[in-house]
């Protein structure tokens, strides 16, 4: 039985069950592509805004000691970690969703499918081939369609969120970067601004 043969035969439920699994599975590629497309730039600009978030503090640090100055920079990195994570998985949880639900949209046409089976065995009295030949093709499609939205959408998901903890390692390993280099340029600033006051005050002591 060729898909037309379905279409023919399948009734309101089996074509909205149909369109509802296409829906997801327009989804599910979509949500994909768009993440692999994206995540260098996304990189790239959680890079960026991890140094932002640090250069708008250094104005600040002058009145703070260095465990003061240390513990500003860790909370506002942290903070900018968080959301930047937030913003890379968005659209997982979607994939999430579909992988668990396809197949059990696919089971619910397949049951609707027997169900026609056995209406059109008791309707005819006979279960001959001719009588439950199109219901079970159409419950054997809404399984294998189920599937086919399934698998994919549970492969994107698990690519996805490994990519989503290779991408926090590398944030963290960026932001104790940026951590180390600010505290130790603020430090470095620091003994000079002390050198210099000593400096200054033992030639007036002299005078």
């Amino acid at each position: 039985m060729n898909f037309s043969v379905y279409w023919q035969h399948a009734d309101a439920v089996s074509k909205t069950l149909y369109f509802v699994l296409l829906a997801m599975s327009i989804t599910t590629w979509t949500i994909f592509v768009l993440r692999l497309m994206g995540t260098r730039q996304l990189k790239q600009q959680a890079y960026a805004q991890l140094s932002q978030a640090l250069s708008k503090l250094k104005a600040k640090f002058a009145p703070l000691n260095f465990e003061q100055r240390k513990a500003v920079a860790e909370q506002a990195l942290l903070r900018q970690i968080s959301a930047e994570k937030a913003q890379a998985e968005k659209g997982v949880a979607v994939l999430g969703t579909i992988a668990s639900l396809a197949p059990f949209v696919g089971l619910f046409g397949t049951v609707w499918g027997i169900f026609h089976a056995l209406v059109a065995v008791g309707k005819s009295g006979q279960a001959g081939l001719a009588q439950v030949a199109t219901p079970v093709g159409e419950a054997l499609i809404m399984t294998g369609l189920g599937l086919a939205v399934a698998i994919p959408a549970v492969l994107a998901y698990n690519i996805c969120a490994r990519a989503n903890r290779s991408f926090a390692h590398e944030l963290q390993d960026q932001a104790h970067g940026l951590l180390i280099d600010t505290m130790l340029q603020q430090d470095s600033a620091a003994q000079k601004v002390e050198a210099k006051a000593t400096q200054q005050g033992l030639v007036g002591g002299q005078a």
